[in-house]
């Protein structure tokens, strides 16, 4: 029966989809930010550790860099794409090779600067539609810092949980610094939605990170 209300609804309709474009941009995005985390924590951490040759301390880096990215950027931004996808709208990563040759450079010097692109989005969404997209992203970074320091926690030493707890660290430190309620940032548009939702997820991320910081959970 029609309504007022009634839409035609285009095939394809809140289907999660990948281009060729975007993967290209993903696997330029994730090579180049492993590169960077390689450059700052073999440096900064990990060649430091006793019992591991050269060779073994950066396949270990290496390896905790990269599911660093994964875990704390690209998932983040899948989050984003595929609660935008399953509403309608079009999604895709690009990457920011500016941005990205900032982040290589800076690792270099010793300093984490990441910009390694965003989710590009185009369609009719409503501003509850927006905040739930722009949410997305922190709550995968909370849910997953979480999992990984608290197994890091439970094993309590190894090279196995420094990684977990290393991993848990750079999610929970995203889960705080996306929220932030600046502009291009999802706090912004997280909170002109839906304001107390807004306080619960900067809040509780913010709190995670600061005991991050303070040791409180080492």
């Amino acid at each position: 029966m029609y309504s007022p209300n009634t839409i035609n609804i285009p095939a394809g309709y809140g289907k999660v989809s990948f281009g060729k474009v975007e993967m290209k941009n993903i696997l330029i995005a994730v090579s180049a930010l492993t590169l960077v985390f390689t450059l700052v924590l073999y440096t900064g951490l990990i060649s430091s550790i006793s019992g591991l040759t050269t060779v073994e301390s950066l396949l270990y880096t290496v390896g905790v860099s990269f599911v660093a990215v994964l875990t704390g950027f690209m998932l983040h931004e899948l989050a984003h794409k595929i609660v935008a996808q399953r509403s309608g709208a079009w999604a895709e990563f690009r990457a920011y090779p500016m941005g990205l040759l900032m982040a290589v450079l800076f690792a270099f010097m010793g300093f984490l600067f990441a910009a390694p692109g965003a989710v590009y989005i185009q369609g009719m969404i409503s501003r509850k539609q927006n905040g739930l997209i722009s949410i997305a992203g922190p709550l995968t970074n909370l849910a997953l810092g979480l999992s990984f320091m608290g197994l890091g926690l439970w094993l309590n030493a190894g090279l196995l949980a420094l990684a977990l707890y290393l991993i848990g660290t750079v999610n929970l430190m995203l889960a705080a610094f996306n929220p932030l309620p600046i502009p291009p940032l999802d706090g912004y548009k997280v909170m002109k939605w839906n304001l107390p939702v807004y306080i619960v997820t900067f809040g509780a991320s913010a709190a995670l990170a600061a005991m991050v910081y303070l040791n409180v959970l080492a």
